[in-house]
């Protein structure tokens, strides 16, 4: 089912986690926080909206890590319900698209409540103080491509974070597969 995201809530500060990633290391927001900006990001190995964009949601926070924008992916489903998503699968996704960020499983589901994420894929911006300045979509695909010359959202207001600490006002919600809740 597909679910939008809200609008950006301009000054809210990230919240701290830790979580085990797919090469077995343990995760919290000062591992990952990049200098200039961190991307925090919900997304799974089922969804097709995330099926449709890894290919460009790895080629763009590598670009932006060059910046000094550091990335994390949270797993957030229920696996029991979905095993597609399991830490097991999380290790082949992460591995067939070469991420070059951790991926992580929030088994409890507590990080992606204290996120107020409610789809995959879902990006939350942070400036280099943690203050979330974007919330907004990867860009204009959804399960297909983007059409050819459509502006790159994330990464642009990443490169305007990292440039001057604060994001763009007007932000496209993301849409993508609700997150799959335990009872």
């Amino acid at each position: 089912m597909a679910t939008a995201t809200a609008v950006c809530d301009f000054g809210w500060k990230a919240v701290d986690f830790e979580l085990t990633g797919v090469d077995g290391k343990h995760y919290d927001l000062a591992a990952v926080r990049g200098a200039r900006g961190t991307i925090v990001m919900f997304i799974c190995n089922h969804c097709p909206y995330v099926k449709a964009t890894i290919g460009r949601i790895v080629t763009d926070v590598a670009a932006l890590e060059k910046l000094g924008v550091g990335a994390i992916a949270i797993m957030p489903n229920d696996t029991s319900a979905y095993p597609e998503d399991s830490f097991a699968k999380m290790k082949a996704f992460a591995a067939e698209h070469r991420f070059g960020f951790p991926y992580v499983i929030d088994e409890t589901q507590a990080t992606a409540r204290a996120y107020g994420a409610i789809c995959t894929p879902e990006f939350f911006g942070f400036n280099a103080k943690l203050e979330l300045q974007y919330h907004g979509r990867l860009d204009a695909g959804k399960t297909t491509p983007p059409p050819p010359g459509a502006k790159r959202e994330l990464l642009d207001a990443m490169r305007q974070i990292a440039a001057g600490g604060e994001g763009p006002r007007e932000q496209i919600a993301g849409m993508g597969c609700s997150i799959k809740w335990r009872d």
